[in-house]
């Protein structure tokens, strides 16, 4: 049996992207966090946090599954993985280039260590 692809819109954190992205059918958008990793200072950070948070909460507003990605690091992805109702966030570039120097399971480990402690109960 042949299963149907899911279709997924990688996204800009913008109001007119997310609403594009709902009238287009798809069920899943990704938001690009690209912005926000590449933030320099913290208002610039703050600023492109609030627009992810905007945009997620948007996305779930029209009934898409939203997640998240590029740029997470273990440095910045507690920040995002706080956030409610995101589904997924896309770090495995993050968690191969660790495993370069920890092994894969330790980068496993960590990263999903930060994502847990940050994540409301």
């Amino acid at each position: 049996m042949m299963r149907a692809s899911e279709v997924s819109l990688f996204i800009d954190p913008d109001p007119d992207e997310v609403a594009a992205a709902a009238e287009s059918g798809v069920p899943v958008i990704e938001i690009h966090t690209g912005s926000f990793a590449d933030a320099v200072g913290e208002a610039s950070r703050a600023s492109e946090l609030a627009r992810i948070k905007a945009a997620v909460k948007q996305g779930l507003d029209l009934g898409l599954r939203v997640n998240a990605g590029h740029g997470l690091n273990y440095h910045n992805v507690q920040d995002v993985a706080v956030i409610p109702g995101i589904t997924e966030l896309n770090i495995g570039h993050a968690i191969i280039a660790r495993a370069v120097f920890t092994a894969l399971q330790e980068a496993v480990r960590e990263m999903k260590s930060l994502m847990i402690e940050t994540t409301p109960a």
